[in-house]
């Protein structure tokens, strides 16, 4: 970076972009003496002692008044560095079939269960993914992302995503990761066979919270597949949707999950309520809040590639760079599954200009 990282536990200065700190019913009043001393404790354990915090550190730092979130940021963007570096890895993703899940989950669009605007299409073709695949390299991405809307692979599928995998790799020069839904032992060994550099599967949310967004699978099935994935030696994509109801414990708590499973990615989505889902409704969670959230995934999960993914753009708005300085390491350029994105051009242009390269984080195929 241009300039030094700022020292994340001097007093903050006047923000007028959030509402000023209340202290509602049952949350604590935290004063300057304390915040200060909270983010010292962090500072030390993740930079100095080289330990994880602990569910109870995290709490702590969430509790801190509004004011204090730049500085929250500044120790995250610090932490990134020091743990991460100074590049930001690029992906695209693309729908390769989308709509007719027959799961419920109650932000998804894509489910069947739901009345919603997306309809139903086929598997595209080889060509088709590879013309995709084409343009997220030209953006100067490293990781392309094959998605499904499935519960998980029937054999027909899987025996598609196989083919695809190699072709993409050898023919475009990226590492080709997947979205498939639930796998089994036997799925799983086969696509790491393949050459699936990646394998995303969320979590979504805590296991507490999880009942209240689908019915139709556990969150221990989707734990299960995301040790088979790491079990097969595939890098493990396991990601959070912030926004849905759950309460700032349970967020903490998802974050503890995930240190437990120690994926090498962590999407971080932000709910952007879909027409006719149960979530439809919901209010979008508001930018200062995003920005909290974006730096505590950073300080829970320090060495992760913490990547921008879906509703960073209704959610963050003007403030998707300060996101960057936050936490933010990863982005998933271009559209997204059912929703649109901004252009790549406008987010190389934010990298451009915040001075931070783009490259791969981890191995290039």
């Amino acid at each position: 970076m241009a300039s030094p990282t700022p020292d994340p536990v001097t007093t903050p200065t006047a923000v007028t972009l959030s509402a000023p700190h209340r202290v509602g019913p049952g949350q604590p009043d935290v004063g300057p003496d304390e915040a200060r001393a909270r983010l010292r404790a962090a500072q030390a354990a993740l930079l100095d002692e080289g330990r994880l915090l602990t569910g109870t550190e995290l709490t702590g730092l969430a509790e801190l008044p509004d004011a204090w979130v730049t500085s929250l940021a500044a120790l995250a963007h610090e932490v990134r560095l020091a743990r991460c570096g100074p590049e930001v890895e690029v992906e695209g993703i693309l729908s390769t079939k989308t709509g007719g899940c027959p799961e419920d989950c109650h932000f998804c669009s894509q489910s069947s269960r739901f009345d919603t605007p997306v309809q139903a299409t086929p598997f595209l073709d080889a060509d088709e993914v590879l013309r995709a695949a084409e343009e997220t390299r030209a953006s100067g991405a490293t990781e392309f992302c094959i998605v499904l809307a499935v519960r998980g692979p029937d054999e027909r599928t899987l025996q598609r995503i196989l083919a695809l995998v190699p072709l993409v790799r050898d023919r475009v020069g990226v590492n080709v990761a997947v979205s498939a839904g639930l796998l089994t032992d036997d799925q799983a060994r086969r696509l790491a066979e393949a050459g699936v550099h990646r394998y995303n599967h969320n979590l979504e949310t805590a296991r507490s919270f999880f009942p209240h967004v689908v019915t139709t699978h556990s969150w221990e099935e989707r734990w299960e597949t995301c040790r088979l994935v790491r079990a097969h030696g595939m890098e493990l994509c396991c990601g959070a949707l912030i926004g849905m109801g759950e309460t700032a414990a349970q967020r903490v708590e998802l974050i503890t999950e995930l240190q437990e499973l120690d994926p090498t990615e962590v999407p971080l989505n932000f709910l952007n309520p879909r027409p006719g889902t149960p979530l439809g409704g919901a209010t979008p969670v508001a930018a200062w809040e995003a920005i909290r959230w974006i730096a505590l995934f950073r300080l829970g999960l320090p060495g992760v590639i913490l990547r921008y993914a879906g509703g960073r753009e209704v959610t963050l708005r003007e403030l998707q760079s300060m996101g960057m300085t936050a936490g933010i390491n990863a982005l998933i350029v271009g559209n997204y599954l059912t929703t649109l994105g901004r252009s790549p051009e406008e987010d190389l242009q934010m990298l451009a200009d915040l001075r931070m390269p783009v490259g791969a984080l981890t191995g290039v195929l």
